[in-house]
């Protein structure tokens, strides 16, 4: 088996989102550690965009990402309309919002997690940006 046919693994996967979110500008990113809150997948990675067309470009960027890295996409949910799109990678789940729905549903919250609590893409090196510098949230 060559490197590049095996999985990537969560974390692999995670900077993969992060990354392919950052490329296109998504903003408010935050990655959680779901280990401990449901068997289904291991992260949930959270971010913004702020028009539906660039919702639907941030997901689209990770789904390509994905590809070129030969991860698994399990599917893709709310393309049509691009106020949501989930991407689903198996053991990483990236939703992409606009603000307002972000606001609304307070996924953070639903998972358990207040912003005290939060843990910025646990056991995970922290994100960087193209520039090789911490992104935001992890220094925080």
């Amino acid at each position: 088996m060559k490197p590049s046919d095996r999985p990537m693994d969560t974390n692999a996967l995670t900077q993969l989102a992060i990354a392919a979110l950052e490329a296109v500008k998504g903003e408010a990113i935050e990655a959680f550690d779901t280990t401990q809150v449901t068997p289904l997948f291991e992260r949930v990675v959270i971010a913004s965009g702020n028009s539906t067309r660039q919702v639907k470009a941030l997901a689209r960027n990770v789904v390509e990402e994905a590809k070129k890295h030969h991860a698994p996409i399990v599917g893709v949910e709310g393309e049509e309309g691009g106020e949501w799109v989930l991407v689903d990678l198996g053991p990483v789940v990236i939703h992409v919002m606009l603000p307002a729905v972000r606001r609304y549903y307070r996924l953070e919250e639903l998972w358990g997690m207040p912003p005290a609590t939060r843990v910025a893409a646990a056991n995970v090196t922290p994100p960087q940006n193209a520039l090789g510098e911490p992104h935001p949230s992890a220094t925080e």
